[in-house]
């Protein structure tokens, strides 16, 4: 059943100072006033009837609510009337003000800056999600986009939102000018812009203006918790801000290398300011998905245990904080304090979308497959673009036996990793676990080609050779599946809670293979805590 929405006088008043009606009343009164006057002085003198000045009265009080439809539906402008144009949200979207947060350009001399300007951007969208009335698009949604190639209204169009915030850094020894534009999607136009000229300390400074200015041009009201929420969360020395920068970017690329990268650069962001939040977040995170997906080591999930703590220490209201220790939890096998730290983090900050992706994997592990798949739809939700959370979920539909409605999603998910793919194409994640979808929709010839390419590209990939076992499993094709399943099992990754609820492998479950490489992992010959 749809359910009933109930809409703000905020909302109302916003919308309709959006489609310009205010002007548009104002201007009737005026005109109706001048016509009312007119009638006055000439009808008399002209011997008009007596009752066509009652009748001119009704004329325009009728035309009042014509007035006010027709400015809501078109907008009026003085040389013509143009169909207003329909919220990019659609009808049924979340009636809040909504914004995407594009990458600032790098103008600094050296361009070699793009870590830095992509990560003030990111602060500030972080900052943006703490505000509960506003609606804003997810980094990987915003940050694929290249503000130099696109009109900002189109962009701003694909992504559903009314406003965008774009901008540019140039970063200097120790001086940075930041330049932030904030535009209205409808019509280009500036609602508001700033240009600062700081030292490079005063960087936190500045980012939490960029954030408060927006919220104040975007929402009527914003509480006094709000108003601190949106405030840099764990200030820290520009250097080791500088180092924590460079590990995300890293960290976000996501490969073996690259995450040991990333905990580097978290370290010596910690070594410099001990106190960093963030930064010991980060670092928890990286020692998370290394035992998750290179190698089980239990100094791994010591360390981000460790980390994790030390991150909500210092900072206990920090949702990223909740996070990476439900993620430690997690890699630990302790469910019940894992889900816990989720749902903190979701409390804290519901528009934090790793939150919501391990928390599903979480309960995957639990053997609750309706709660697992509930909860990658509301990460999906949280990050349109995310192929992951669509694929998983078209898994589980499929695997409880709800073919009509995984073949349904099927397709969107396929749709989100080709546009991903279009950007990302040599993503072995992306073709394994796409390649589900496309055999859900009975496409087995692609999704093959997909499997292959993959292989291609990491071929001792654990999960990567666990992904395939699962689709040439779903395809019937026995001997190859275990023939990749027990090449991921030599490789040390393969957890026996997923192994045994992956209902992918169900065609294999009642060969000798099967039951032999499952009694491997449960008598703890190499186990970690996940897969997929």
């Amino acid at each position: 059943m749809r359910k009933r929405r109930f809409i703000s006088w905020s909302y109302l008043s916003a919308e309709l100072k959006r489609r310009q009606v205010y002007p548009v009343v104002i201007a009737y009164a005026v005109v109706a006033w001048f016509v009312l006057q007119f009638g006055e002085v000439t009808f008399e003198p002209l011997s008009a009837p007596p009752w066509a000045m009652p009748a001119l009265i009704v004329t325009v009080v009728l035309g009042f609510p014509v007035a006010v439809a027709l400015a809501w539906m078109y907008d009026i402008k003085p040389l013509r009337i143009e169909r207003e144009a329909a919220d990019p949200a659609g009808d049924d979207a979340d009636p809040r003000p909504s914004i995407a947060v594009l990458p600032f350009l790098d103008l600094s001399p050296e361009g070699d800056q793009g870590y830095f300007c992509e990560g003030v951007a990111e602060e500030i969208l972080n900052a943006l999600t703490r505000i509960r009335q506003l609606r804003v698009a997810a980094r990987s949604s915003s940050f694929q986009f290249d503000p130099k190639a696109g009109d900002v209204r189109e962009i701003g169009r694909k992504l559903g939102v009314k406003s965008i915030l774009e901008g540019s850094v140039r970063k200097d020894g120790d001086h940075v000018r930041i330049t932030a534009q904030l535009v209205k999607v409808r019509d280009g136009y500036h609602l508001w812009s700033k240009t600062f000229d700081e030292r490079i300390e005063n960087i936190f400074v500045i980012q939490d203006e960029i954030a408060a200015s927006i919220a104040s041009a975007l929402v009527e009201t914003i509480s006094a918790k709000e108003k601190q929420a949106i405030r840099t969360p764990a200030r820290a020395d520009i250097d080791a801000f500088d180092f924590y920068l460079r590990g995300r970017q890293f960290f976000k690329q996501f490969r073996r290398a690259h995450i040991q990268h990333a905990m580097q650069m978290y370290r010596q962001a910690i070594d410099i300011d001990p106190h960093f939040a963030l930064a010991w977040a980060g670092y928890a995170d990286c020692h998370a998905l290394l035992m998750m997906y290179a190698e089980p080591k239990p100094e791994y999930a010591d360390e981000a245990i460790m980390a994790s703590r030390r991150a909500l220490e210092l900072a206990p209201e920090l949702a990223q904080a909740h996070a990476s220790y439900g993620l430690a939890c997690l890699v630990c096998q302790d469910f019940e304090n894992s889900d816990a730290a989720f749902e903190k983090a979701i409390e804290l900050n519901p528009d934090l979308f790793e939150a919501w992706y391990y928390f599903a994997r979480s309960r995957f592990h639990q053997g609750d497959m309706d709660g697992a798949a509930e909860l990658f739809r509301k990460a999906a939700n949280v990050d349109p673009t995310d192929y992951q959370s669509r694929c998983l979920r078209v898994q589980i539909l499929r695997g409880t036996g709800h073919e009509a409605q995984a073949r349904e999603e099927a397709g969107e998910a396929v749709a989100v990793v080709r546009r991903h793919l279009e950007w990302s194409p040599d993503d072995p994640r992306a073709l394994h676990l796409g390649a589900g979808p496309l055999i859900a929709l009975g496409n087995e010839h692609e999704a093959k080609q997909w499997l292959r390419r993959a292989m291609e590209l990491d071929p001792n990939d654990s999960i990567a050779l666990y992904n395939v076992a699962c689709n040439f499993a779903t395809m019937g094709e026995v001997d190859e599946a275990l023939a990749y399943l027990e090449r991921a099992v030599d490789a040390g990754t393969v957890s026996a809670d997923w192994m045994r609820n992956d209902e992918d492998l169900a065609n294999l479950r009642s060969s000798a293979g099967y039951k032999r490489l499952l009694g491997k992992l449960e008598n703890g010959e190499g186990q970690p805590a996940d897969v997929a």
